[in-house]
């Protein structure tokens, strides 16, 4: 399994995100999916996404990207993570063929 290259954005990229970020390196873990997450701001997506596999936000999405973008909300309010977090195991499978 390839390693998946995660932006995590938020709008400073500081709060949210960090929140976030170690949801997701949990998510990895426990999936047993190696991971290399960068914290960025959303406006920074757009330059970033082609060294990246996968974009998770917390924000809104300001534009379209040519990689996969999941909007993470739940992670901070606790309501539907199960959904986001099957969302992304979704994207790692299709990003690795499977």
């Amino acid at each position: 399994m390839k390693k998946i290259r995660v932006l995590v954005a938020c709008g400073a990229g500081i709060a949210t995100s960090t929140v976030v970020m170690k949801k997701v390196e949990d998510l990895f873990k426990t999936n047993h999916v190696p991971v290399d997450i960068t914290q960025i701001k959303i406006a920074e997506a757009a330059a970033k996404q082609d060294d990246a596999d996968l974009l998770i936000s917390t924000t809104m999405l300001p534009t379209s990207y040519r990689i996969p973008a999941i909007k993470a909300m739940a992670f901070l309010t606790g309501i539907g993570t199960e959904k986001v977090e099957q969302e992304i195991m979704d994207a790692v499978n299709k990003i690795n063929g499977n």
